[in-house]
This record gives C-alpha cells, structure tokens and sequence, in this order.
C-alpha cells in the first residue's frame, strides 16, 4: 500500500473519495464508484480519523452525480468538447461519464497528481496536470474546442474571492468561452464550517461563500448566470432512509438551508 502524505485544503479530497466508496456498499446507492473503493483499499490511511458524517458522505455523493448528470448531458450536445476538472483530487469522473468525445484536464496540486498516477493512466484524450490552479503556468498545457467545460467541484471555497476572479478571467483568455459549474456555500455556511469534525482534523480553511447566485456575475463583465441547483430537490434523496430522507425534504421548504451548499452553473465568455 501508498502511505498518503497530505496536508492541510490536499487532505480534504479523502472526504469525497472516502464517501464515494462507501457509497458503493449501499444496496441502492446514490453513485456508483469503484475506481473510489479501489483507491481507498489501495492506500495506507486511517480514514476513521477524519470522523466524516454520514449526512457529508451523503451530500458528497449527491454532489457528484448532479455534476455528473449535468456533464452529460452537455457532452452530448457537441462532439469536440474540451473538459477541466480543477481540484480532481483521486476523483473518477472521467471515468464515470464515459466523455469519449472531449479532451480531458484533471488539475490539482503536484503532490495530488503524483498520488493520483498510481491509479490512473494518460492517454491521447485524457490528461493530469499538477499545479495549484491559481498559478497561470499550467493554462499553457491545455487547448481549447468547440465547447469547453470547466468544473469546480469542493474547490471556490478553499480560494480567496481575488482568486476566483483571477482565474475565472485566465481562463476565459485562454478558451474564449466556457460553461462553469461549481459548488458553494452560503456565507453563514464558510463561517461555521470550521466547526466541521473532518475540516477540524485536516486543518483546512474555508475562505469564501455567496449567498446571492447572481452576486457571481459581477466577477466578470462575460459572466452570466445559468442555473442553481439545491441538493435537497435531487431525486437521489428517494434512495436515503425514511429519516433522512425527511431532514433533506424539510430543508427545502427553508432558504438559508437550500443555499447553505449547493451547486452554481454559469457561462462565461
């Protein structure tokens, strides 16, 4: 087995991963996930000692698959598309999608990338870059197509808001225009989340929140809002235990609840 060395925001991507995997034990989970449980079983580390809540495993995993869904179907429309998963972690969405018809970038720190070429391989279509995105070297290994995509997913809340503006403007210089879909916590939300046990262990930060969607629009003049996606109305909410499944129905009647996580798409160009 890898001993995995991480630190701090780079310790973080074990949550998803660690709940996906979990996920995968379920009669009828939410997503489906091998490559996840592979990669847990393939690695020395004590993954109790993150102390993840099965409401987070939940809402990972429903993250993942409103993302995925959504991937999909925007693959579908075009067949040269070109895909940038910022912040992939040891994530298998490449694989889970099937996006024969883009060219693929997961990027994330050189340290996470070095770990995640254990378990995945390049190909003439799929790529790994190891940079943290908010340097502009990295932007040099990756080309543009007829539809581009880029996600975000347990990313913008680890940057500070000149950050994300930054990059959201490297990015559109070098693909023209893109779709972004990405994750975010209200403000309330980023102030308290250093109270979660799994943040509290791995020392991670949460810099950034929104409340208002629309707010986003004023990162940039080409930014337009597209959508807002609530956890508490997906459909995979049907395959959770009577009580939970309660506790995610009941929070959808509240807006501070909807909007304290959820899932943000725009287009920008």
């Amino acid at each position: 087995m890898d001993k995995i060395m991480l630190t701090e925001e780079k310790e973080t991507l074990l949550i998803p991963l660690y709940g996906k995997a979990m996920e995968n034990k379920k009669n009828n989970p939410i997503l489906i996930d091998k490559k996840a449980s592979e990669i847990v079983n393939g690695i020395d580390y004590d993954f109790n000692s993150l102390k993840i809540a099965e409401k987070t495993n939940i809402m990972m995993c429903i993250r993942a698959k409103i993302i995925d869904d959504y991937l999909k179907d925007f693959l579908a429309k075009e067949n040269e598309n070109t895909v940038l998963h910022l912040g992939c972690g040891l994530d298998s969405r490449y694989l889970r999608v099937n996006a024969d018809n883009a060219y693929w970038y997961d990027v994330d720190f050189e340290d996470v990338i070095n770990i995640r070429k254990h378990f995945y391989s390049e190909t003439d279509k799929y790529h790994m870059i190891g940079s943290s995105v908010t340097q502009s070297e990295w932007l040099a290994e990756i080309s543009s197509n007829k539809s581009n995509i880029v996600i975000a997913e347990g990313l913008f809340m680890y940057l500070k808001e000149d950050e994300i503006k930054t990059l959201i403007g490297r990015l559109c210089d070098k693909l023209k225009s893109y779709n972004l879909i990405f994750d975010a916590y209200s403000t309330l939300t980023a102030k308290q989340a250093k109270n979660h046990p799994s943040l509290k262990k791995t020392g991670a930060k949460i810099n950034w929140g929104i409340d208002d969607a629309k707010e986003f629009e004023k990162f940039g003049e080409e930014i337009k809002f597209i959508d807002e996606m609530f956890f508490s109305e997906s459909k995979e909410i049907d395959k959770l235990n009577a009580s939970t499944r309660i506790v995610f129905k009941a929070a959808n009647h509240f807006s501070a609840a909807r909007k304290a996580h959820r899932i943000l798409v725009f287009e920008v160009k």
